[in-house]
Formats: C-alpha cells, sequence, structure tokens
C-alpha cells in the first residue's frame, strides 16, 4: 500500500484526536500533512511538534497570531474561516480526513471532492445539506469513504452483495443516556445529564444528539444519500451493547453485520488502510465476555427526530437543511440551559414547517436555507420562553 499524505480537519476534535491516534500506532497508513484546527492553539502546537505537518491551518484570526511566532520554520499557516477549505484542496494531499463538527464541514468537503481527494468522512451534517452538490463534486474523481462506525459498517457489509439485491439497511443507536426514560424525567434532563453517554466517547454536540437520537436522524438521510437507499428500505434498532455497528439485509433474508468493540478509531484505520485490510490495535471484541447482544425498536414518541428525519428525506431539498440547522441552534441553546430537551424537538418541527421552499442548485442556496431554519429555530424556542 502506498503511504499517503494525509490532511486532518478538526484535528483537536475528538475525530481529529482518534485520527492521530491511529497514525500515531500505525505510521504505516500514512505522514500528516496538514493539521487544521478551530482555536485550540495550545493542543494544535503540540499536534504540530510531534507530527511535523507543512501545513497548518486554524480557523479563528486572532488564535493564528498566538500560533504563528511557534510554528516551524518553513510551515504554512492558513487563518480564517475559508482554512479548512483551502488546505483540503492541496494538490499535496492525497487524503483529507473531515473531522469539522456540524455544518462547517460543508465546505471543505466539497473543496476536497471538487479537487479530485479521498475524503474519511466523519462529518454527516455535510453530506446531508450538500448531498446535490457532493455528487456533483464527486464526478471530478474524489471518493467518499465513511468514518461515522454506522455508515462505515454499511460500508463493509454492503460488499456482500450488489446494490440491486439489498432489501434494507438497518442502522443501531445505542439510545444514548435516556434509553429507559420516561417522558416525565426527561423533560427536567439538563445537558450535563445528556453528556454522559453510556457507551461512546465523543464531542459535546455528537454526544447529544445521540441523547436526542437527532444523529441517528441525520444518518438515515447520510445513508440514503451515500449509498442510494431510499427512505422506505432504510430501518433503526436500539442496540444499548453498541457492538453491532449496522446491517444489511439482502433480497434472501440474509443479514450481514460488522461487529467491534464502540471505539472510532476502528472505523478511521479502515477507512485510512482501505482497499485493504490491515492489523489494528483497536476495537478487538471478545463475544463471550459481551454474553448478549438486544435490539429494540425506537419510541417516535419520546423521540420524534427519527419520523422528522423520514420527513426531511422524503420531501427533500430544503429540508434536510432545516432538520440539521435547526437542530444545531437548539442544541446550542440547550448546552447553555436556556431551553429544555423537547423543546430542541420543538424547534426542528417549527423549522421544518415553516422554511421557505425553494430547490437547492448552489453553496449558496444552502447558506440561505441554513440561515433562516436557524432563526426560526430562535424564534420557536423565544415562544417557549
Amino acid at each position: 500500500m502506498s503511504r499517503k499524505t494525509i490532511a486532518v480537519l478538526g484535528s483537536t476534535g475528538s475525530i481529529g484526536r482518534q485520527t492521530l491516534d491511529v497514525l500515531r500506532a500505525c505510521p504505516e497508513l500514512g505522514r500528516v500533512g496538514v493539521l487544521c484546527a478551530h482555536g485550540n492553539v495550545e493542543l494544535l502546537l503540540a499536534q504540530v511538534r510531534e507530527f511535523h505537518p507543512e501545513f497548518v491551518g486554524i480557523a479563528e484570526e486572532a488564535a493564528a497570531k498566538t500560533v504563528r511566532p511557534y510554528l516551524p520554520e518553513g510551515v504554512r499557516l492558513e487563518a480564517g474561516p475559508q482554512a479548512a477549505a483551502i488546505l483540503a484542496a492541496l494538490p499535496e494531499i492525497d487524503t483529507v480526513v473531515n473531522g469539522i463538527s456540524g455544518f462547517a464541514g460543508t465546505e471543505p468537503l466539497l473543496a476536497a471532492l471538487n479537487a479530485g481527494k479521498t475524503v474519511a468522512l466523519a462529518n454527516k451534517e455535510s453530506i446531508v445539506c450538500a448531498h446535490k452538490l457532493v455528487d456533483q463534486a464527486l464526478v471530478h474523481g474524489g471518493r467518499i469513504l465513511p468514518v461515522d462506525s454506522e455508515q462505515s459498517a454499511l460500508f463493509q457489509c454492503l460488499c456482500g452483495g450488489t446494490h440491486g439485491e439489498v432489501a434494507r439497511l438497518w442502522l443501531t443507536a445505542s439510545g444514548g443516556p435516556f434509553r429507559t426514560a420516561s417522558m416525565e424525567k426527561l423533560r427536567v434532563v439538563t445537558a450535563q445529564d445528556a453528556l454522559r453517554h453510556p457507551t461512546w466517547s465523543m464531542g459535546a454536540k455528537i454526544t447529544i444528539d445521540s441523547a436526542t437520537l437527532f444523529n441517528k436522524g441525520l444518518e438515515i438521510m447520510e445513508a440514503s444519500y451515500l449509498f442510494g437507499i431510499e427512505g422506505a428500505r432504510i430501518s433503526v434498532l436500539v442496540h444499548p451493547e453498541s457492538i453491532v455497528h449496522s446491517m444489511v439485509e439482502f433480497c434472501d433474508a440474509s443479514i450481514l453485520a460488522q461487529l467491534a468493540r464502540p471505539d472510532m478509531r476502528l472505523a478511521i484505520h479502515y477507512a485510512l488502510s482501505w482497499p485493504e485490510r490491515m492489523p489494528a490495535q483497536f476495537g478487538a471484541l471478545n463475544l463471550a465476555e459481551v454474553g448478549k447482544l438486544t435490539f429494540e425498536a425506537p419510541d417516535a414518541e419520546r423521540f420524534p427526530s427519527i419520523p422528522l428525519a423520514y420527513e426531511a428525506l422524503a420531501e427533500g431539498e430544503v429540508l434536510p437543511i432545516a432538520y440539521n440547522a435547526a437542530n444545531e441552534a437548539a442544541v446550542a441553546r440547550f448546552r447553555k440551559g436556556e431551553i429544555g430537551f423537547f423543546d430542541i424537538f420543538c424547534a426542528v418541527e417549527y423549522a421544518m414547517a415553516h422554511v421557505t421552499r425553494a430547490e437547492i442548485r448552489t453553496f449558496a442556496d444552502i447558506l440561505e436555507t441554513d440561515r433562516e431554519a436557524r432563526s426560526l429555530a430562535e424564534k420557536a424556542m423565544e415562544k417557549k420562553n
């Protein structure tokens, strides 16, 4: 396998740190050519000292002034909101790990694909919001290798048959910390409660999305766009052990599943080693120790994020963007303690109902819909207060 030159976008976040864990343990997978972060100067500089990239990016202009004097001679610094997109398209880079959280990862994904890069993608929001532009960008020779554990599992299981043989995609969900919580309990939970995930160690936003199952709603849409399967053939199963990462059911009733311990580094390792499989130090599983695996249907009454996702996917165009944008706005308020758990669902439902219907043709269209949906979500949340 040829050694890749890798750009790690969001290097100081959860996915970025775990990507560097993988490359630290398995340097044969590639070398780091780019490190790009939002504003965590201290950690970014520590990563630069260890991995010696030629290019460094930082989104916050003020933080860039702090970083610049400490960069080794010859390292190029790209600063500002466009830093990640610029660095993702560099000719020196083969593979881009997009670990940027939320909608902010969309433009770097498009830039990388338009430059013909392979993208190890952990950012589901970019596919959900910009799938039409992503499809257009893929004609330039780029490729998406999913890094989300569920999408990576589907990607691997789909190798067991042809597209026409697929009967159903089964996405698994841990159920988060509130899987068995009553409606009464959910009305009073806090962001700190939501951040206590029982099986996964992730960033704050995705952890709260796991608690609300908005994470799974986004994955329903992402799977549909990535694999060309309509929503009617995508189902969710709550699987609290988080061992079965997803499954593919084929037309002969066979079901293929991918199993491993809940460790994102295994999916990252697979994406960086693909199309080969190489020895990994992550996710090793002893089924005798696990003992049993359980599955249950998600509760749409307590977690309306799932039916809202199917609605957004069915209508398409602006609704997936509104679903994501309103959720991001509501989660930000929930983390500050300004709204309750169920207010998140209400904000998304309101934004989806009232957003201006239009055809999405350009990135500017996506930005305008995102802006409008966030504004509508804020309006809904103000009504609640």
